[in-house]
């Protein structure tokens, strides 16, 4: 919530403090991503400003989407205005520091694969992966592939007849069509959790701190001509009492829990279920990002069809994630609940189709929210002024954060440092469009 502190009195006990605080406030992708390139500007001086960031998890940053994601990076995502900054800044992050090594940076083909899956006698009727609790949602990645792409994909894909002779994890058998979605060069990934992780870890080598407690309020302050924020109430995560951080500016890169703090973000939640399989030892996994159309039998005289993602990862790793769902947002991220028939449900459907994923282990079931604009567009990148100056809003990424991070991070770091957002032209993601 914001509060209105019409002096800033409770502040001035906090004696010696530098002539600038950035506070951010989520340790997820765009949070840590950001953290990293406010502390990489040219103008940030560590003897005048301090930069924070506040975690509310117990376990850690990246516990929400960012440590649960796919870590998919596409030229094909969208809006286009921030993928063409995120896109050349991941390949310059990964060859700067290594992330081929460091977070498993890697181009990878990407295809729309079509066919019939195979369950065992044993198995019953499957189900759709999609939560209990909720209806089911499209995670709308393919988005960004325009429509005259689409159709062609789409013309394509039925006159297609095989597989790459590489995709040596899908059953030829099965497969009705195969259709590659982006040329090569447009499609690449990241573990997520390691380019979080490795985002905060090298934005602490340059002086980021960071803080573990829950933010309960942003503070502001209507002296002078306009109000402005003036610091954050937290709780740390080792008491149950209040304290004050003074800022000067704040960062709200809370994904789907930034309306708790700023009730006016029209962000909404979507749950996806999630698993990663490790194959067999000796099993090597071609680099190939699926998204699948799988025509299931059919139980008590029912088609059914699954539509589950598949990616590929560097370890022979196999990400693979369901639908959507609408089930709602809980308090915290730590709080987040697993269906484990959803789960389950993923698994036998890309088992269907795979030999290699069927006969390997499971090694995750997870679930996580994806923040989503309620009322369309986004994401939501830049200062609410109209609310607060100093307060800045970094949410509403959909299923691109991971993506999409290093042009929303420039971008703030700019428009911290220099007054204005230079990169890239992001006015129609501004506050005040959403506000």
């Amino acid at each position: 919530m914001l509060s209105k502190t019409e002096n800033t009195a409770r502040y001035d006990h906090m004696i010696d403090h530098p002539a600038r605080n950035i506070v951010i406030v989520g340790g997820g992708i765009v949070g840590c991503t950001t953290a990293y390139y406010l502390a990489s500007h040219p103008k940030f001086d560590p003897t005048s400003t301090t930069i924070t960031l506040i975690e509310a998890s117990k376990y850690g940053v990246a516990q929400g989407a960012s440590g649960k994601a796919g870590g998919l990076v596409a030229k094909w995502a969208y809006p286009k205005e921030l993928v063409n900054v995120s896109f050349p800044e991941h390949v310059r992050l990964a060859e700067e520091h290594d992330g081929a090594r460091r977070w498993g940076w890697r181009f990878v083909n990407c295809g729309s694969w079509a066919g019939r899956g195979e369950l065992p006698s044993s198995a019953g009727e499957p189900g759709s992966g999609v939560g209990a609790g909720g209806r089911r949602k499209s995670l709308e990645k393919t988005l960004g592939l325009s429509t005259e792409s689409a159709d062609s994909d789409e013309r394509r894909l039925r006159a297609a007849t095989g597989l790459p002779e590489d995709l040596n994890w899908v059953r030829a058998e099965l497969t009705e069509a195969y259709s590659p979605m982006a040329p090569a060069g447009a499609t690449a990934q990241v573990h997520p959790y390691l380019f979080t992780t490795s985002m905060l870890e090298l934005a602490r080598e340059r002086g980021v701190r960071v803080v573990q407690g829950k933010v309960t309020a942003i503070d502001t302050d209507s002296s002078g001509s306009a109000r402005h924020v003036v610091g954050v109430t937290y709780v740390p995560a080792d008491t149950d009492t209040p304290e004050k951080m003074r800022a000067t500016e704040v960062v709200v890169a809370a994904g789907v829990w930034a309306p708790t703090l700023v009730p006016a973000l029209p962000i909404v939640g979507t749950r996806a279920h999630s698993i990663t399989i490790r194959p067999r030892p000796g099993t090597r996994i071609a680099p190939y990002v699926l998204f699948t159309e799988i025509a299931l039998p059919a139980a008590g005289g029912r088609a059914r069809r699954a539509s589950p993602e598949i990616y590929a990862r560097p370890t022979d790793e196999v990400y693979c994630c369901g639908p959507g769902d609408d089930s709602p947002v809980p308090e915290t991220v730590d709080d987040v609940q697993v269906d484990q028939a959803a789960c389950e449900s993923i698994r036998e459907h890309v088992a269907s189709i795979s030999r290699e994923l069927g006969d390997g282990e499971v090694d995750k079931r997870q679930a996580c929210f994806l923040p989503v604009v309620s009322t369309g567009g986004g994401p939501i990148v830049g200062e609410a002024g109209e609310i607060a100056k100093g307060l800045i809003i970094a949410t509403g990424h959909t299923c691109w954060g991971i993506c999409n991070a290093p042009g929303t991070a420039k971008a703030l770091a700019e428009l911290v440092f220099e007054g204005k957002i230079k990169c890239a032209n992001l006015n129609k993601l501004k506050p005040s469009h959403f506000l």
